[in-house]
């Protein structure tokens, strides 16, 4: 069975690859540890210069599996104290002073759209659709993207995006600025993608980190997840999500008024 995601280091770029394409690439606690073992190692590590971001198959990223949800949500997964892989992920993109590239075709959905919010350039193809239907699933926005896609798209697209899970297009995502620019196809992309990376990686990377550094404040988007992380954990805990899991796995329209 070949590996969830992928991590190769090679002419200074690191690149990491979503390889569940079966599952559209649902981010499992394992999946999140390893991508953020691999951005640790990303500051540290002299010979990489750059992080690029792809996946395989038709879709970027479904976001968090849904059985890591209901498993977290019914108990199952014991607290034990320790930070948890998705919160040391989203710190490690928050906190990232090494440029960050991806390259995104199809369905990105929640987090899978969230993190490209940390990326300092976003290829895209036509086909992109990015989600973020957090009220759906009777949680809330994460990763700073509570301030950070409100910021890109405005109030009311976000609130669209957010309250209704109304999709954002490739187009749209070019024009407010959250994509640098849109491919006819996910290979296209991958290709301009690479290529940005690679440019990139023969940079000083000296100027490269003090100007991402001197563009975003990590540590306030850092504190801000941390807020959001707390409301979500709660949320996480409720009823209302336990509605909105078991509706999920059969296939029907949550319905909240049955909630106590």
């Amino acid at each position: 069975m070949s590996e969830p995601i992928l991590v190769n280091v090679a002419g200074g770029v690191m690149t990491i690859t979503f390889n569940r394409p079966e599952k559209k690439n649902a981010i499992t606690s394992a999946m999140y540890a390893t991508m953020a073992d691999a951005l640790g190692r990303a500051e540290t590590d002299p010979a990489v210069k750059v992080v690029l971001f792809e996946a395989e198959g038709s879709a970027y990223s479904a976001g968090n599996d849904m059985a890591d949800f209901a498993a977290q949500n019914s108990g199952a997964i014991k607290d034990t104290g320790e930070v948890r892989p998705v919160t040391r992920f989203l710190r490690a993109l928050a906190l990232a002073k090494t440029p960050l590239v991806a390259a995104v075709g199809g369905l990105a959905v929640g987090v899978g759209t969230t993190m490209l919010l940390h990326c300092d350039l976003v290829y895209g193809a036509t086909d992109a659709r990015l989600t973020t239907p957090f009220v759906n699933l009777a949680l809330v926005p994460e990763a700073a993207s509570s301030l950070l896609l409100p910021t890109l798209v405005g109030h009311q697209k976000a609130s669209a995006m957010f309250m209704l899970g109304e999709p954002l297009d490739a187009i749209t995502a070019e024009k407010v600025g959250l994509f640098h620019s849109v491919y006819p196809t996910v290979d296209d992309a991958k290709a301009a993608a690479r290529k940005a990376a690679a440019l990139l990686a023969t940079k000083a990377s000296s100027a490269l980190r003090a100007t991402k550094e001197l563009m975003r404040d990590g540590q306030a988007l850092s504190a801000l997840m941390d807020r959001e992380g707390a409301i979500f954990g709660r949320q996480l805990q409720g009823p209302e999500v336990r509605e909105a899991i078991s509706a999920f796995f059969e296939k029907r329209p949550a319905d909240f008024s049955k909630v106590a």
